[in-house]
């Protein structure tokens, strides 16, 4: 019997072991969870596919240098009156046509606007690059904010558990007393209504979290909560932090690595490349050509004989006034072989082709002036890119800093009211303190925790903000 006890007790160990271990491995880590929005997220996908298909136009353009070779064939049949293309003779029954042709051209000379629609595709495809990451940053963020949350509401529902659970101390305690005839039954009616309230501070709590955790799943693309759970880091130690940086140190170091700044100054070196190609078609356009051709007609024909068909009198004579005859002939015609055709209808040809523009509606000046409104409108991005960025930087400095202050300046606050609250419990317990100055008490004293991990958080985050300008990766 206790040998199959001891055995029961194993298998239960183990199962729980187990569990736990699967448990822990379910957990998801803010690295996990950013590893999979940059896998999953659709609008990464699409900013993706826009970089594909900047790759696509530039490998387009790259091919567009080589000659171009196209292979051309044609089959006819004519009815009625037409001059035959390759007898060159009218012909009134039916003719059946063919051509075959290969030709071939290639741009020497265009102005430079096949190079320049290199450079600038190539320009193109990496400020599209710099968009994707600019999308994996800001998706970064997101879900490092919203596992943050998730982080502050578990805080915030501990201290609330913690108060409910020592409210209820003293609902139990409290009944005692009443019991006993030490203190009136009113007093043991405020601590009840004081658990009930402290309860529903739990469950709001719950809630806050739950939804945290749904807003996280959402932004990860899952189709469900059930069985999400995230990791819950030891965050630092801020007793004593100071904030090393500045606005500007920040601001120099996020111009060198953020990639909507690096996208704009692309963007803009793009957008001058545009005017290049714009111009481009003020410039003559040299062209070398040259093709290769051959075909068949069904009126081509060769003389095959001369048939005799009898004599045609061509005279008389002057003196003996005899007639004169001759002999009459029926010539006899084939359709040339398809094969003899073939080969006797080639035709080749090579030349230059030079075209200059002179008039054309003024359509080049157009481009041009397109060309350069898009340069200045891709400066001003630029400048609005590097405004913005300084004003995020300013303000999560900002942020971090009365972050830092309030969490200082709260540590305090809440170190001095869990002393004031240890002394009031003591009184309470004893009788010199009535419930409703014990639940005020209990009440301030919550109220600065919460603010103390609000502070906490909001800082952890800003200066992780601070520190993603910078180059370096989110990280609790």
């Amino acid at each position: 019997m206790n040998a199959t006890r001891y055995k029961i007790f194993v298998l239960l160990f183990l199962i729980t072991s187990f569990s736990r271990i699967a448990q822990a491995q379910d957990t998801w880590s803010l690295e996990k969870c950013i590893d999979y929005a940059v896998k999953n997220n659709i609008q990464i996908k699409q900013t993706a596919l826009n970089s594909e298909l900047a790759k696509t136009n530039l490998t387009q353009s790259e091919v567009g240098l080589l000659p171009s070779v196209n292979a051309n064939a044609s089959n006819y049949y004519n009815f009625g009156k037409t001059i035959d293309q390759f007898t060159n003779t009218f012909a009134t029954e039916q003719v059946r046509s063919d051509r075959y042709s290969i030709q071939g051209n290639v741009t020497l000379f265009n102005g430079l606007q096949s190079y320049n629609t290199i450079k600038q595709n190539q320009l193109n495809l990496k400020a599209s690059i710099y968009d994707t990451k600019k999308m994996v940053n800001d998706i970064s963020i997101y879900i490092a904010s919203a596992y943050l949350q998730i982080l502050f509401d578990m805080e915030l529902l501990d201290i609330t558990n913690q108060q409910l659970l020592l409210t209820k101390a003293q609902v139990d305690r409290t009944q005692k007393l009443v019991d006993a005839g030490s203190v009136a039954k009113g007093n043991l009616l405020n601590v009840q209504s004081q658990a009930a309230t402290e309860e529903l501070q739990v469950v709001t709590a719950q809630n806050n979290l739950d939804i945290a955790y749904l807003n996280l799943t959402q932004l990860l693309e899952l189709k469900d909560v059930k069985g999400f759970k995230i990791s819950r880091p030891a965050l630092p130690d801020l007793l004593g932090t100071e904030m090393n940086e500045t606005v500007e140190s920040v601001y120099q170091i996020a111009l060198a690595n953020q990639p909507e700044i690096k996208s704009a100054e692309i963007k803009l070196q793009s957008a001058q490349k545009g005017i290049s190609i714009a111009r481009g078609s003020l410039s003559p356009n040299l062209s070398f050509g040259g093709s290769y051709g051959t075909g068949y007609s069904g009126a081509s024909r060769r003389f095959v004989e001369a048939v005799p068909n009898g004599e045609q009198i061509i005279g008389i004579t002057n003196l003996s006034h005899d007639f004169v005859s001759a002999p009459t002939f029926t010539s006899v015609f084939e359709k040339i072989p398809y094969k003899n055709q073939f080969k006797d209808n080639i035709n080749k040809s090579l030349g230059f082709s030079l075209s200059v523009p002179i008039f054309n509606g003024f359509q080049v000046r157009s481009a041009i002036s397109r060309a350069k409104i898009n340069t200045e409108n891709a400066q001003i991005n630029l400048e609005a890119a590097q405004k913005q960025l300084f004003k995020s930087i300013q303000q999560s400095y900002a942020d971090a800093q009365g972050a830092l202050k309030k969490f200082s300046a709260t540590q305090k606050s809440v170190a001095a009211l869990q002393e004031s609250f240890k002394y009031n419990e003591q009184r309470y317990n004893v009788g010199m303190l009535n419930p409703l100055e014990y639940s005020d008490a209990k009440t301030k004293l919550a109220k600065a925790e919460s603010d103390l991990v609000q502070a906490k958080y909001d800082y952890v985050f800003k200066h992780n903000i601070l520190n993603f300008y910078q180059g370096k990766p989110i990280s609790f």
